[in-house]
């Protein structure tokens, strides 16, 4: 397995950019219809899809070798805490200085970029102490990745009702006009928690943004009233992780259920461990939500923080989790990651066909089923060039097993 941190290029192929104009050919790929194909990416878009050899002669720019790897729409991450990743790794207090915040949150977006997101919306703590220098260190990170991958950030303000919400509600527009994409924050810490979702619906109906709200959903009632408020809000609300929704009885969460599918309004679980105390690590009852009708992305929550200091950050892990440990289909696990999480970010469709954005992860492997267990080596496209690659190399010495003609983890040859 390679070093978890993320480690410089030996080689840029293009400097970082908006989209890369150089053609690129992903040549032999596997798509999960069985085909093996070449792809031919330019201006950001996928322009032409063949069988294997049928673009390769004669086309100009940039090949990458595919044989063994499975292609697949990239995944994003609809749910991480940039300002807070990383901070369990080193000993003593944790800094939130905003140089460091921001070393952290882009050495984690670079992780996650490794997995295969190249969206990720990132969960931001203002007001109190920080103030909203932890924000302008992620929008910082921001920039920094420009090229590589996209990342938003989420506004989380603590309380916005009573006499202390007015502070809250100004330094939140504050944030909004700072560069915050999305509204956000947690109402089941505030006072009134129907006062502080009216809050975040109003004030995000001004500035025509997103809305993804933190919530254990453990009160019917409440969680009912959160999506009558949310019903129609465009561009949309997004709520999670929602793990309070599992401990309801049967009759009382399927009500819920149906109240959030009439809504529109988007569930974010968090199968790898959630981002709150030892407490609150439910996942919240996927099955139950989407039988309902409700749109379902599952996102990582914290990497490596007091709350989780085993984070991975892995969307793939996910949906591993899901598929192992909820009985879904492969296919239905990786929708979660990838078409669903891309929905809840409102961004557009990803499909490995002629004119969809070239946002693409190469997965060695056959088989979704296969690259979900064992996803170790990794190719990322970000509109329409390599942004990242790990690559694992797997060796059995010493035994008569090897000379048998298994399938093994191993380096492609170049084309």
């Amino acid at each position: 397995m390679p070093d978890s941190r993320p480690q410089p290029p030996r080689s840029s192929p293009s400097p970082p950019g908006p989209a890369d104009a150089n053609p690129l050919l992903l040549c032999g790929a596997r798509l999960t219809d069985g085909r093996t194909v070449d792809v031919r990416l330019g201006g950001g878009r996928i322009e032409a899809v063949g069988t294997a050899g049928s673009l390769a002669s004669g086309a100009a720019g940039t090949r990458v070798d595919l044989r063994g790897y499975l292609l697949l729409p990239a995944p994003a991450e609809p749910h991480a805490h940039g300002d807070t990743a990383l901070s369990a790794v080193g000993d003593g207090p944790v800094s939130h200085h905003p140089d460091e915040v921001q070393r952290r949150a882009t050495e984690a977006a670079l992780l996650q970029l490794g997995h295969g997101a190249t969206a990720l919306r990132s969960h931001v703590h203002i007001g109190d102490v920080q103030g909203l220098e932890g924000l302008a260190a992620i929008l910082r990170a921001r920039r920094s990745l420009s090229g590589l991958a996209e990342l938003t950030a989420v506004a989380m303000p603590r309380v916005l009702t009573g006499a202390a919400g007015a502070d809250g509600l100004a330094i939140l527009r504050d944030a909004l006009k700072m560069g915050a994409a999305v509204v956000g924050g947690c109402p089941d810490t505030d006072p009134d928690p129907t006062g502080y979702v009216e809050t975040v619906l109003e004030l995000a109906s001004e500035f025509g943004c997103p809305v993804d709200l933190h919530t254990d959903a453990d009160d019917p009632a409440r969680l009912t009233r959160i999506a009558t408020m949310a019903g129609g809000l465009r561009p949309g609300v997004a709520l999670g992780p929602c793990g309070g929704l599992a401990r309801l009885p049967a009759g009382p969460a399927a009500r819920a259920a149906d109240r959030l599918a009439a809504a529109g309004v988007t569930v974010v679980c968090l199968p790898q461990g959630g981002c709150g105390g030892v407490d609150r690590r439910d996942t919240a009852p996927v099955r139950l939500l989407r039988s309902a009708g409700v749109r379902v992305a599952a996102g990582s929550g914290t990497l490596r923080d007091v709350a989780n200091p085993v984070g991975r950050g892995d969307p793939l892990e996910a949906a591993y989790l899901l598929a192992s440990r909820y009985g879904f289909r492969p296919e239905e696990a990786y929708d979660m990651v990838s078409a669903s999480a891309r929905a809840a970010l409102g961004l557009p469709e990803v499909r490995v066909e002629a004119g969809f954005p070239a946002e693409l992860l190469a997965v060695r492997g056959e088989q979704l089923a296969g690259a979900l267990s064992l996803a170790y080596s990794r190719i990322v496209v970000h509109r329409g060039r390599v942004v990242a690659r790990t690559s694992a190399v797997r060796e059995y010495c010493g035994s008569a097993a090897v000379a048998l003609d298994l399938p093994r983890q191993g380096r492609a040859q170049p084309s």
